[in-house]
């Protein structure tokens, strides 16, 4: 599904196509692709984002578009990778409370808005590598996006919501696209948390019950 064809199906369920309705469908697509990326753990949704750590500093910045970090890993004096173990900040302040002694960074946390805090502080300028989770490019920006291609009913179906509420529309509608939602929210979150996470090899076909 397009954006072109996405805009047409809302105004199409919603029986509206007054100027300030259609105005406001690109707030209710994004809205909806919001919601989506914030509930499953897409394949899509992660990123990678690579750099050099500081030996002047304790903290490292991490990327304007980021939602949640998944892993950090750094590159010791051997060449090896090692991934860093994600803790609270109470912990980091009471584990290095000396910033002067310095180390490969074993733990990290999240320090504020912009910046994470490492333990020890870096002694060279390892590489590192942050994976992590980020919402991508609107459909309504881009035309064609993995969601719509992909997902489409769910996208369909949160965005409905939004229109709706907008609308002010029929409870017994509303709970009809709510439902409607739910279903395709949770056949998505079984593909890429559930399905796309195993293999025939490993863990062997898929087997419905027999009644």
């Amino acid at each position: 599904m397009t954006y072109t064809e996405l805009v047409a199906a809302i105004k199409a369920y919603c029986q509206n196509t007054e100027s300030t309705f259609v105005t406001n469908i690109p707030t209710f697509v994004k809205q909806a692709e919001d919601r989506i990326y914030r509930s499953v753990n897409l394949p899509v949704s992660r990123k990678t984002s690579t750099g050099s750590l500081s030996t002047s500093s304790k903290y490292l910045t991490f990327p304007t578009d980021m939602l949640v970090p998944l892993s950090l890993e750094v590159t010791n004096a051997t060449s090896d990778q090692v991934f860093l173990i994600n803790k609270d900040y109470n912990f980091m302040s009471q584990a290095y409370p000396d910033d002067s002694v310095k180390g490969l960074p074993k733990h990290y946390a999240i320090y504020d808005s912009t910046r994470f805090v490492l333990g020890p502080s870096p002694s060279a300028t390892s590489a590192y590598a942050l994976n992590y989770f980020y919402k991508p490019a609107s459909i309504v920006t881009e035309s064609t996006t993995w969601l719509g291609t992909n997902a489409d009913s769910a996208l369909l179906y949160g965005a409905l919501i939004e229109a709706y509420t907008y609308m002010k529309g029929d409870p017994d509608i509303m709970n009809l696209y709510t439902q409607r939602y739910q279903e395709a929210l949770g056949l998505l979150k079984t593909q890429a948390e559930g399905r796309m996470t195993v293999d025939e090899y490993r863990d062997g076909t898929i087997r419905v019950a027999r009644v």
